[in-house]
């Protein structure tokens, strides 16, 4: 039934898995057990370093003792709501399938609904900031992106601040949409943030969501794209950079359970200085009935200095041969000594070639920010990080 090679960044074999699809998802916090790290969903998290999320609220640390600012600066055409747990629209975009996901879901007591009817061709991003609950504190959110029939919109997302912030979000497509999110995490130092996004595809839906992450202590970011409906798209994208300490750990999961749909992920990362880590666990399942099925995954990390680690594991489940096509790829390398003597033996300085390669890495996952200023900002941010290592 499973179709390929689980692998991790240190080359050991991973033991296979029950299928993703018997995974269980509840809303209910108690429903899930306390990890204790052998777990598949938990076996790479420094658990010790959750700060208590993952614990029941009376034996933990993780009681809510402040909460994050939304803010949204949204284009004329986008209905932004602030609205409470009542309202029937959350949870469309799907249930939380692992402890933390679940206790943010039970605490918190609004949600920000960024709305755009049927029919909207939006004019301009609309962009969120969400600023963490600060320093000692933590907070749980819930944020609720929707477009509607053939609407057509932009979203920028960017997570600033500190504290210890847990939370799900909602990507919700009618039939015919085009939604394109980006998520930016530009956290401060001391924060960790754990976020479960949850996305619902109508027919002939086009999903385009990028996450790039390179602040924070500790963030751990997964989404989960479900096709309801056939003839859907997700392009999913990603861009990280560690540093020392640093844990980024990013889990993709697509689930093709109806036919004729299409995905591509491709995540890039790049770490330096000792304790970096990262890792990038990406779950496809293409079920019985999701004849002609298109789908490929893509992870590279490039290892810039001794002392990081990065993990990657694919994996792609096929329930069907009735397939258009299905692969994965993952590599974990360091420079390429052959592109650095291409560039210096034209005369280019060492540093700049080492500063080129990064740059043509990341590049590839930058072209697809639709945003000017977004990716302007976030090639300033990577030269910042270049020019802590030297590179």
């Amino acid at each position: 039934m499973a179709v390929g090679t689980e692998t991790t960044g240190t080359g050991a074999a991973v033991v296979p898995q029950a299928s993703r699809g018997e995974r269980y998802t509840s809303y209910d916090v108690d429903a899930f057990e306390v990890p204790s790290g052998r777990e598949e969903d938990w076996r790479f998290t420094p658990l010790r370093r959750l700060r208590g999320l993952h614990l029941p609220a009376d034996g933990g640390h993780a009681a809510t003792t402040g909460a994050a600012t939304v803010t949204v600066a949204a284009a004329p055409e986008v209905t932004v709501l602030t609205v409470g747990r009542d309202d029937p629209r959350l949870g469309q975009g799907g249930t939380p399938g692992d402890r933390v996901a679940a206790a943010a879901w039970s605490a918190f007591t609004e949600a920000t609904v960024v709305e755009v009817g049927r029919e909207v061709r939006v004019s301009a991003p609309t962009l969120v900031t969400v600023t963490g609950p600060g320093a000692g504190h933590t907070g749980y959110g819930h944020l609720h992106l929707r477009a509607e029939r053939f609407a057509e919109s932009v979203v920028v997302v960017d997570y600033r601040g500190g504290g210890t912030y847990a939370e799900n979000v909602e990507l919700v497509l009618g039939d015919g949409a085009h939604l394109t999110v980006v998520f930016v995490h530009d956290w401060a130092d001391d924060a960790v943030h754990v976020t479960a996004h949850h996305a619902a595809l109508g027919r002939d839906a086009t999903l385009r969501h990028t996450v790039v992450t390179l602040g924070g202590d500790l963030v751990r970011v997964s989404p989960t794209m479900t096709f309801t409906g056939p003839g859907g798209t997700v392009e999913a994208n990603g861009l990280y950079f560690a540093d020392a300490g640093q844990h980024l750990e990013h889990r993709t999961f697509v689930d093709h359970a109806v036919p004729q749909c299409r995905s591509h992920v491709t995540y890039k990362g790049a770490l330096q200085g000792r304790g970096a880590h990262t890792v990038w666990i990406g779950d496809v399942l293409i079920r019985a009935a999701a004849e002609g099925t298109e789908t490929f995954e893509l992870n590279r990390n490039l290892v810039l200095t001794e002392g990081a680690r990065a993990d990657s594991v694919p994996n792609l489940e096929i329930e069907t041969g009735e397939i258009a096509g299905a692969g994965h790829a993952s590599a974990t390398g360091r420079f390429d000594d052959e592109q650095l003597f291409y560039l210096t033996s034209r005369g280019i300085p060492t540093e700049l070639a080492r500063r080129l390669v990064v740059r043509g890495f990341f590049g590839e996952v930058l072209s697809k920010i639709t945003v000017p200023e977004v990716r302007a900002r976030l090639e300033a941010a990577i030269e910042a990080e270049l020019q802590v290592v030297g590179a």
